[in-house]
């Protein structure tokens, strides 16, 4: 059904920047500061049943005391794939670009897409000739597409679908080939 999403509130520690940002892209509702200290964090999740997602085990296990929902990333997972991966298998979540729903990978409002005309002149005129969708924060005012980057995005994704098909039992591409 489009526009009807399941609402997933996390919150990531101040060591999974890189993590939140994707995550927001994604479109999920991700809580994210460099500043945020561990109560923070406990409280942030309890107020707004948000899954804390972090790569100290020490709050880990406070959480999971606290009843809180809680993924731990253990440090020995540093590339993106891996990370999503996990996510993915722990909570369920779908790693699927959705472009109408998606969020500011700075400050987690939810972007909107937007015509041409009403980005034009914030953005490059290269830019605007070259690529047809744009999305707008409306919070931080920042303007996204998607750019030379997108392919490193869209790759990422295709390595943590194609792990978590492998690991649920879902096609492999040696079985899509027989």
């Amino acid at each position: 059904m489009h526009g009807c999403y399941i609402v997933v509130k996390v919150v990531v520690d101040s060591m999974l920047g890189n993590l939140a940002r994707w995550l927001r892209v994604l479109g999920y509702d991700t809580e994210y500061s460099r500043k945020m200290q561990d109560g923070d964090i406990l409280s942030l999740a309890i107020r707004d049943s948000r899954i804390i997602i972090t790569r100290d085990l020490g709050l880990h296990r406070r959480a999971i005391k606290k009843n809180l929902m809680s993924v731990y990333i253990p440090p020995e997972l540093t590339e993106i794939a891996d990370m999503l991966t996990l996510i993915a298998e722990k909570l369920g979540l779908s790693i699927d670009f959705d472009k109408g729903n998606t969020r500011c990978p700075l400050c987690n409002n939810r972007l909107s897409i937007v015509p041409k005309a009403q980005i034009a002149s914030l953005v490059p005129p290269e830019v605007l000739n070259k690529y047809d969708t744009f999305w707008y924060c409306s919070k931080c005012r920042k303007v996204y597409w998607q750019g030379n980057h997108w392919k490193t995005i869209s790759d990422t994704l295709e390595i943590v679908k194609s792990r978590l098909n492998r690991k649920t039992g879902g096609p492999s591409s040696a079985e899509s080939r027989v």
